[in-house]
């Protein structure tokens, strides 16, 4: 007569753990911050300054108007991301992108008025409606510096991780946000001060971003430095990068810049970030498909049953 005896796997009972690791790894909403990741961020923030200047002064439309439709714009990607279930490349860089460009706006809006220092070469206005606040680079960046600061001791205050790979749930992406968008209008006020205000040039102000972003790397190997503090320096620090970049593709040879136009260079710009998101998403779905000896997830231990004479 034969018998059967129900004996635990451990071989599927780890099958299913790892199962259950990867269903909570595929819910994640943000990227890792690899070489890759802030190749990524800097291609899109130098789009941003491309692309916001040229609607705003290329196009005339003016500060006002464009950052009015760029913000309603950042909101319609925001929305798109906090509904995605888990990582998607496209949509997470959209957003990047839309808070680079409306950053760059708000900025100038912000700091520039229609004295003639900002007024391009025959033109007697930034375009339509009001012409900016005209209160400077070192107050607008002091202003923005005050508004992230908040933000962060808010987000301290709520417990929620300040890694981002980490961050799940609704608020802290609504957080984390709030930050970039923040982040990405504050680095447009440095990367202009740096061009225009410091003496330093376009390319000054960018040798002078990337040697800091340079100790920052070899920062990354002192304990006592914590990464995440490392990252959000870097974060606001890439985007003056991508701002001086930007201005120096964009401005006239007589103003140190290459002169290759606003229409010409975002075009560039944005297929080489489409192109990177297109590789990011690759990457996204080889990392994450599931293996065929990943066996569904139930609530109960698989068992086996071994059947003796």
């Amino acid at each position: 007569m034969e018998n059967s005896e129900v004996i635990p796997d451990l071989d599927v009972a780890s099958t299913h753990q790892s199962a259950v690791t990867t269903a909570k790894s595929v819910m994640k909403k943000l990227p890792e911050a690899t070489l890759a990741f802030w190749i990524m961020k800097v291609a899109a923030t130098t789009l941003g300054e491309t692309a916001g200047d040229l609607f705003a002064q290329t196009l005339k439309i003016g500060y006002f108007l464009t950052t009015l439709a760029l913000f309603l714009l950042f909101v319609v990607t925001l929305v798109v991301q906090l509904r995605s279930r888990r990582y998607n490349p496209f949509f997470y860089w959209t957003v990047i992108l839309s808070t680079s460009m409306a950053g760059t706006t708000m900025s100038d809006f912000m700091n520039r008025d229609a004295s003639a220092k900002f007024l391009s070469s025959g033109t007697t206005s930034l375009g339509w409606g009001p012409q900016g606040l005209g209160l400077g680079y070192p107050t607008g960046a002091a202003i923005l510096i005050s508004i992230l600061v908040v933000i962060f001791a808010i987000w301290k205050l709520t417990g929620m991780t300040f890694q981002i790979r980490e961050i799940v749930t609704f608020r802290g992406e609504a957080l984390f946000w709030s930050a970039i968008l923040v982040s990405n209008t504050l680095g447009t006020s440095m990367g202009d001060f740096l061009s225009d205000s410091s003496g330093l040039g376009y390319a000054g102000g960018a040798a002078l971003v990337t040697g800091v972003l340079l100790v920052l790397v070899a920062l990354m190997w002192v304990p006592a430095v914590p990464n995440v503090l490392l990252f959000w320096i870097a974060f606001v620090l890439t985007r003056p990068l991508g701002a001086t970049a930007g201005d120096f593709l964009t401005k006239p040879v007589t103003k140190g810049g290459l002169d290759l136009g606003t229409a010409g260079s975002s075009a560039v710009l944005l297929a080489v970030l489409i192109g990177l998101m297109g590789y990011a998403y690759f990457q996204e779905r080889r990392s994450f498909s599931p293996s065929p000896s990943v066996l569904p997830v139930t609530g109960e231990p698989d068992r086996v049953t071994r059947r003796e004479g």
